[in-house]
């Protein structure tokens, strides 16, 4: 069997600590979406930061390449609009 070359090692590392990394991002990102969406059901009132949040950490998730911009907007855009439903 041939030896494995140095870049190869090296991306079989890359790999294994972005997929952690775009992991946890995902796994940040249905969490908090998750509690704003149960802060809105509620109509409690940390219901705005919850969504303020949940936003927050839908952007990082964008920046760390862990979900696609438009999937982020969509689902910030979700948000506000359950929130303004229920507040008004």
């Amino acid at each position: 069997m041939p030896k494995k070359k140095r870049s190869a090692l090296k991306r079989i590392r890359q790999t294994g600590r972005r997929t952690t990394i775009k992991t946890l991002a995902r796994s940040a990102t249905r969490t908090a979406v998750k509690a704003a969406r149960d802060a809105i059901q509620t109509g409690s009132k940390e219901a705005g930061e919850a969504v303020r949040a949940a936003a927050s950490t839908l952007d990082k998730a964008v920046k760390r390449g862990a979900i696609h911009k438009n999937a982020a907007r969509r689902r910030k855009s979700r948000l506000a609009r359950q929130a303004n439903r229920k507040a008004s």
